[in-house]
């Protein structure tokens, strides 16, 4: 067996062999974070539309399947609040298993939503991982059938996926700007664009204390930018198990980073994180067998 291929078995054995145990902890978990991506999505689409409704009218930046279709018939005749609500239908449909390819449908329609949403030259990315979450189900409840394998692969997808992304986002700041992204100046370019943002919308800026630290001396901001690279760039470690829970919450730490130095906070994706960052369903499983045996030694 060549060094790929035992790299590949590694890999599957340490994506997909988690979850199996059918327990009640195991099974609440799954089913709440697949509640979780169904409510996000839902979420979304709503906010999206009202928008798409209210101040969209031409596609001027296409986007995704935009590239292909006209997207354009989302911005009259309430089509996106059509539109979100079948995403809804579609959702629950796939929650309670009454039809196998409706989450890979409202995943399309989702997607529709956010190319017609993001159509004036800004894109989202706290949606993101709430869309890969609802690929992977989609993806699960159509080509399996049984639930412990649904909920091996979903899980298995996610931290693939969600690793993959961070380090290639690490990567991808390496190739545009070089080894001196983590300039602690650039911190100080973006405190000051995200001041001018707060300014313009609420009349007055407080600085975090990591925003004073920065301010005061720009090699602070270069540690904090390090760290933010150096954990998008090991990511990938989430792959393995013994890694994983670790790596996932630094990851999250970096999402903390980010909202007290810029003010951004992706809400979204940090949620799920910290969903993908404990082992809830030992943890459940622990309290019930707790309660348990408080309730017989009572």
């Amino acid at each position: 067996m060549s060094a790929l291929s035992r790299f590949s078995h590694t890999l599957r054995r340490e994506l997909f062999s988690d979850f199996a145990a059918d327990t009640t902890g195991t099974h609440v978990y799954f089913r709440g974070l697949e509640l979780f991506l169904l409510v996000y999505t839902v979420y979304f689409c709503w906010t999206w539309g009202g928008y798409i409704q209210q101040n969209i009218s031409s596609v001027l930046l296409p986007l995704g399947l935009a590239n292909y279709i006209d997207v354009s018939f989302m911005f009259a005749h309430n089509v996106a609040l059509l539109n979100a609500a079948l995403v809804g239908v579609l959702g629950l449909v796939g929650f309670f298993r009454l039809w196998r390819p409706s989450y890979l449908l409202a995943l399309f329609a989702f997607h529709l939503q956010y190319v017609a949403r993001y159509s004036l030259g800004e894109i989202s990315h706290g949606s993101n991982l709430v869309g890969m979450g609802v690929l992977g189900l989609g993806l699960a409840l159509l080509f399996f059938r049984d639930e412990e394998h649904r909920r091996r692969f979903t899980f298995g997808f996610l931290y693939f996926f969600i690793g993959l992304g961070y380090t290639s986002a690490a990567v991808c700041k390496l190739i545009g700007t070089g080894i001196t992204w983590p300039d602690g100046r650039h911190l100080l370019m973006w405190i000051a664009e995200r001041k001018v943002d707060t300014l313009s919308k609420f009349g007055a800026f407080e600085p975090s204390l990591l925003q004073e630290m920065t301010l005061q001396d720009y090699r602070f901001g270069t540690l904090f930018l390090v760290f933010g690279l150096l954990t998008e760039a090991i990511s990938f470690l989430m792959w393995w198990r013994k890694l994983r829970y670790v790596v996932v919450l630094l990851v999250i730490g970096m999402h903390i980073g980010i909202f007290l130095t810029m003010n951004i906070f992706f809400h979204a994706s940090t949620y799920l994180l910290l969903l993908l960052g404990l082992p809830w369903h030992r943890i459940i499983d622990a309290v019930l067998e707790r309660s348990r045996t408080l309730a017989f030694s009572g």
